[in-house]
């Protein structure tokens, strides 16, 4: 009777080791290879997530760098129906919802100077990235022009046969003497040698900016050889 207690606690030691042998031999890596799965699904899950709340922005069409109107009309695409905000000078200032073909426009009143516009796309009240950015400066007022050289009514004589047009405008505006162009620099100053003619020579100055606005000056002078 004592032999067969002994003979059945060996095979239940036996057994214990031998099942706490499979259980880090398999069970273990197995419990590991089950985390690990659970792990990259879940993180598969998070970047499906993640990838599903990108909202694509807008996308605004060119327009001139300058105009002469404070009235304009933006407009861009974006997708089918989509609600877009309207930015300048980073505020918020309107909002539309774009039609079955994306396209939108929106009306807007600028001020005076640069305007920086952009717009966002928005989703479930999710703003997307700003869009592509335009500048443009509202400019309604003629550039400023002067005219150093010569002086009106100005007399030249014998081998002064060619005058030196000088002046000075806005560093944005480009300037023609009687319809060439001059060489302007970046401050503005500008410059022109004007062949002259025998008797009254007509110098006509114009000076356009950006925007297309214009000023212009008018001299007369004398050439007698």
């Amino acid at each position: 009777m004592e032999q067969k207690t002994k003979k059945n606690l060996a095979l239940s030691i036996l057994g214990i080791v031998l099942v706490v042998f499979l259980s880090f031999k398999f069970g273990i890596p197995l419990l590991v290879n089950l985390s690990l799965f659970l792990s990259g699904s879940q993180s598969k899950v998070e970047t499906k997530i993640q990838s599903s709340s990108f909202i694509a922005p807008p996308v605004l069409d060119s327009f001139p760098e300058a105009t002469t109107s404070a009235s304009i009309i933006i407009s861009g695409i974006a997708s089918k129906k989509q609600t877009v905000n309207l930015y300048i000078n980073y505020n918020l200032v309107d909002t539309v919802k774009a039609g079955d073909d994306g396209k939108f426009s929106f009306k807007q009143t600028i001020k005076p100077g640069e305007n920086i516009i952009q717009a966002k796309s928005v989703v479930n009240e999710k703003e997307s990235d700003f869009s592509n950015t335009i500048i443009t400066a509202f400019k309604n007022a003629p550039p400023y022009l002067s005219l150093n050289s010569p002086t009106d009514g100005q007399s030249f004589s014998k081998d002064q046969n060619i005058a030196s047009i000088k002046g000075a405008t806005d560093t944005d505006a480009k300037v023609t003497i009687n319809g060439f162009w001059a060489i302007t620099d970046s401050n503005g100053n500008f410059s022109y040698s004007l062949p002259l003619q025998n008797g009254e020579n007509k110098i006509r100055v114009e000076a356009i900016d950006i925007a297309g606005n214009k000023a212009i000056k008018e001299i007369k002078i004398i050439y007698s050889p």
